[in-house]
């Protein structure tokens, strides 16, 4: 099976294979580490998906409008499955080939060099110019923001929480972000801004590995 053709063409194919993704995925979502908020997205867009195909599919109902609605959905479908396989089952290493084999992914070849685990923590720059809005730009330790991330990295995760004090704890830090091309952006509601965000950042590799933590930094939400 191709890395890159996995996912069914033909719309029922592609609504049998993502049920059953869906369905596969539920039944080991604490062991991988999948977020359980991105497995509900995806279902959304499965449910969605199924509604509007049906509705294109019925001779009553079938008209130019009602097939790009169903083209739209399957296309948001596809985009968002690619999306959250690729950062967070491709290199994990809590998926085995056998939960490969089951969700319908393919199987890395094992001729595969390990990445490197990190061994600093990126550098990080924090923008604040937009109201409600904290934008990180991460990079190698003593690097620039133009710098590429260091060999063998997939991306880093994001360790944050809004807090009244201060902490040195990283448990500390209940929300957790992962992105693999900068800068990541979060987004808070009014009642947030003028609060304190305190967060951590390390890199993953390419195999699920995770470097350290950088310090706790803080930064005020505008």
């Amino acid at each position: 099976m191709s890395s890159n053709n996995y996912i069914p063409r033909k719309d029922k194919d592609l609504l049998t294979w993502t049920t059953n993704f869906l369905a596969v995925l539920a039944s080991i979502l604490p062991r991988i580490e999948f977020p359980a908020e991105e497995h509900a997205a995806l279902t959304a867009l499965l449910n969605t998906f199924r509604a509007k195909l049906a509705i294109a599919d019925a001779p009553a109902t079938r008209t130019k409008a009602a097939v790009q609605d169903k083209n739209d959905a399957r296309d948001a479908l596809v985009e968002k499955t690619r999306q959250s396989t690729n950062e967070y089952l491709t290199f994990n290493h809590r998926v085995t080939n056998g939960d490969r084999d089951n969700l319908g992914l393919p199987i890395h070849k094992k001729t595969r060099t390990d990445a490197p685990v990190a061994t600093d923590a990126p550098d990080c720059d924090v923008n604040t110019a937009v109201a409600g809005q904290v934008t990180f730009y991460y990079y190698p330790k003593g690097g620039k923001r133009s710098s590429a991330k260091p060999d063998g990295q997939h991306g880093a995760e994001f360790a944050w929480a809004i807090l009244e004090a201060p902490t040195t704890d990283w448990n500390d830090l209940t929300h957790s972000s992962f992105d693999t091309d900068p800068p990541l952006t979060l987004k808070f509601e009014g009642p947030d801004r003028g609060k304190t965000l305190y967060y951590a950042i390390r890199w993953e590799n390419t195999r699920g590995l995770k470097g350290p933590w950088s310090p706790i930094v803080s930064v005020i939400i505008p």
